[in-house]
Formats: C-alpha cells, sequence, structure tokens
C-alpha cells in the first residue's frame, strides 16, 4: 500500500525581516548573507506561536484536500520548537482544527517532513491509517542567538502541512540516515532549576559549524539521490521535479551538478524564506502546488539534511 498527496498548506508570519533590518542589530549586510547563503528575507513570529502557525498550515491543507479533520486516522508532526514539551505540539493542533485521532511528534530537526512522511507510510503500510496529516512547524527564531551573525541570518519560521491518503500507488521509496552527534549541530534544552543538578548550564541557542554543516549537506544530497535511484531503478531523467531542503543556496549550487539532475528541475525558494527547519521543504512543495507549477504523474524527488545528523530521500508521484 502507498500514498498520495491530496492537499497542502503553509503558514509564515506576516512580519518580513530583510538583510537590511538584520545589519542593524547584528554585523553584516545584505551582500555578506546574499553571497554567503543567497537569503534576503524571512518571515519572523511577533505573537504567532509553533502551535498558531502549525494548526493554520494544516487548516489549508485540509481544505486544499477536501478532507474532513474528523476523517483523519493520524496527526504526525514534526518539530524541534513546540511551545510545550507535554502536550505534544501534534495534541495540540488535533484540539485545534478538531480531529479525533492519534497525534505524536517527531524530532528530526531539517529532515523532519521526510522522517514524518516515512512514518506514515508505514501506517498506511500496515493498514493503521488510511488518512494522514503530516505538520512541519518550527519557530527557529526562539532557538538563535541573535548575536551570532553566523546563525541569526540563515533561519525564519514558518509551517507547512500535507494531507495523504493510502492508494495503490505513488510512494516509489525512501532512504533515511542518521549519524548521532551533537560536534556539528546542537540545541540544548534549558536544565531548569534543580537545587540538585550541578553541571553547567549551556546557553540554550543553537551552535553549528558551518562548514562541517555545508559539507555534510552536499555529501548527503549526492549519496541520498544515488542510493535511491538504485533502490528504485530510477534515473535522474524520470525526475521532473527536485525540492531540496532549502538551508543555503551554495550548497544546493555545489550537489546539484554532482546528482546529474538538470538545474531547472529543482526549486529554490530560500532567498524569500530562509531556513524554515522541517517546514522548508513543505513550504515549497505547497508554493509550486499554489502557482500550478505540478500535474498529476509528475514524480518528485525530496532531499533533506539537518541535526541528528540526519539526511533523507524520498520519490513520490504527484
Amino acid at each position: 500500500m502507498n500514498f498520495k498527496i491530496l492537499g497542502t498548506g503553509s503558514y509564515v508570519p506576516d512580519n518580513v525581516v530583510t538583510n537590511d533590518d538584520l545589519s542593524k542589530i547584528v554585523e553584516t549586510s545584505d551582500e555578506w548573507i546574499s553571497k554567503r547563503v543567497g537569503i534576503k528575507e524571512r518571515h519572523i513570529s511577533v505573537t504567532d506561536t509553533t502551535l498558531d502557525m502549525g494548526a493554520n498550515a494544516a487548516a489549508e491543507a485540509l481544505k486544499d484536500s477536501g478532507v474532513d479533520a474528523k476523517e483523519l486516522d493520524l496527526i504526525i508532526t514534526a518539530t524541534i520548537s513546540s511551545d510545550t514539551a507535554c502536550p505534544s505540539l501534534a495534541c495540540l493542533i488535533q484540539n485545534r482544527i478538531g480531529a479525533e485521532c492519534m497525534a505524536f511528534d517527531i524530532s528530526a530537526a531539517c529532515a523532519g517532513f521526510l522522517f514524518a512522511l516515512e512514518t506514515a507510510s508505514g501506517y498506511i503500510a500496515r493498514g493503521r491509517a488510511k488518512k494522514v496529516l503530516v505538520v512541519c512547524a518550527d519557530r527557529m527564531s526562539k532557538l538563535i542567538d541573535w548575536t551570532d551573525r553566523s546563525t541569526c541570518v540563515i533561519f525564519g519560521d514558518g509551517a507547512a502541512a500535507v494531507v495523504i491518503e493510502a492508494t495503490e500507488d505513488g510512494f516509489y521509496d525512501s532512504v533515511i540516515h542518521t549519524t548521532g552527534g551533537n560536534d556539528v549541530i546542537n540545541i540544548p534544552a534549558r536544565d531548569g532549576c534543580s537545587p540538585f543538578y550541578k553541571n553547567e548550564e549551556q546557553k540554550p541557542y543553537l551552535f553549528m559549524n558551518g562548514q562541517a554543516t555545508f559539507k555534510f549537506a552536499v555529501n548527503s544530497i549526492v549519496h541520498d539521490i544515488g542510493e535511491l535511484f538504485e533502490r528504485t531503478g530510477l534515473t535522474k531523467d524520470d525526475i521532473d521535479v527536485v525540492i531540496p531542503h532549502q538551508a543555503n543556496k551554495r550548497i544546493i549550487d555545489f550537489a546539484q551538478p554532482k546528482t546529474g539532475i538538470d538545474l531547472d528541475k529543482w526549486y529554490v525558494n530560500i532567498e524569500r524564506f530562509g531556513n524554515v527547519s522541517g517546514a522548508s521543504i513543505p513550504i515549497a512543495l505547497n508554493e509550486m502546488n499554489r502557482k500550478g507549477l505540478l500535474k498529476r504523474g509528475d514524480k518528485i524527488l525530496f532531499t533533506a539534511f539537518g541535526g541528528g545528523l540526519s539526511s533523507a530521500a524520498i520519490i513520490i508521484e504527484w
């Protein structure tokens, strides 16, 4: 049993922060940011919570799919910035949209959307779910050290969602990899205020080794796509659209020629959204859907990488 995407949705805060805006609070410039990461602006929350963004994206995806929330069998939410440790973000979204199904979160950072799709496909294959809502939502702005120009210029806030349904075809295959460790990317959780815990509290901000992340990302894209082609028997010529994780334009520029897939098949919108963690790919997917850039039967390749370290690639049919 496979699945197809019935509908898409996304939500980003109204507040747009440009590179020039950032140059007023940290030592940087539009030229510096544009050259190194290819970002011009990003959406940053002023009042929107992660729940607000996720629920809005979910509601739009349900409307686009024509599926009522009470028809859902499962909700999977990928996030690293839930408003609460408990209840999970998925539980709160379930309540907000009026669903009545099982709901849970997964944490796979920027690869979260693909990890969530892989998880959903397992429930569908076992016959445990027919209609699944996958939501990716992150308020990255609360995890960033806004005095660190190497990271604060990269990330944005937002959410996106898809509704998928069990079908006989539509999902080709996936590759999922994890190389555990926190030396390249690390976001500490707050230590709390236990009077018995003596370990020195870390600053609860994202740390990223830029050069190591860049190398991992490029190698992962190339390796995962190659492995996926071997598993499916598909080739670069079979792919109609590639939607990569939108982390850094230079990563895509370096990886694309190594995959052999024509540049005009790669959809990139990082200049307007920045890196929205796991929501980056489904935001791009929803944008393509809304613009009428996808047609039924298109073979779409998703490729992502991020903290964990984690990476994944999936091929679906639209």
